[in-house]
């Protein structure tokens, strides 16, 4: 697969261990793995194979310095599809069943203590979704969200006929019709 599948967004991520969680499952995927600014971890070479995160090359996270720099770096080349950019937050009240993924879009989830910021919530009001879940609870752990978001999408893109599954791995992406 010459492009990701997904591009997973962490804004400022907290936790070493989900991180690491969520490259794993960005390599197993086919998807890519941006980090925003500040990390609360270090993600030097000598600090990933201490930690026995063996695939992390072939992951090769993107890091931005804040927000703005990341829309900067993926903004789209002349002609190219802009990519949707889903902000995933409990204050939500549309569900990620009640959109249409595409191949390249933008999945971006907040740090593990607060979520995303209120001014980016604010600032892209369209584009939130949640995972659903039963009432009074507060989250999902940031990996297992991150994860259940991937395989929405790549449900949504099997079911629409854009992704093959051979043997039990992800196939050709399809160009839509």
């Amino acid at each position: 697969m010459a492009h990701s599948l997904f591009h997973i967004v962490l804004h400022e991520p907290e936790i070493p261990n989900n991180t690491g969680n969520i490259g794993r499952t960005a390599v197993a995927t086919g998807c890519s793995l941006h980090l925003i600014k500040p990390l609360a971890f270090d993600t030097s070479e000598k600090a990933c194979r201490r930690a026995g995160l063996d695939y992390w090359p072939r992951l090769s996270p993107v890091e931005h310095d804040g927000f703005d720099a990341y829309l900067g770096a993926t903004a789209p080349a002349a002609g190219d599809r802009a990519p949707i950019r889903w902000l995933f937050t409990t204050k939500a009240t549309r569900t990620i069943h009640d959109v249409q993924l595409a191949a390249g879009d933008h999945l971006i989830f907040g740090k593990e203590t607060r979520g995303l910021p209120d001014a980016l919530l604010e600032r892209y009001p369209d584009s939130l979704v949640t995972l659903p879940m039963m009432p009074g609870e507060r989250s999902l752990n940031l990996a297992t969200a991150v994860c259940a978001a991937i395989y929405v999408g790549i449900d949504q893109l099997i079911r629409d006929d854009r992704l093959t599954v051979e043997n039990g791995r992800i196939g050709e992406l399809r160009a839509r019709q």
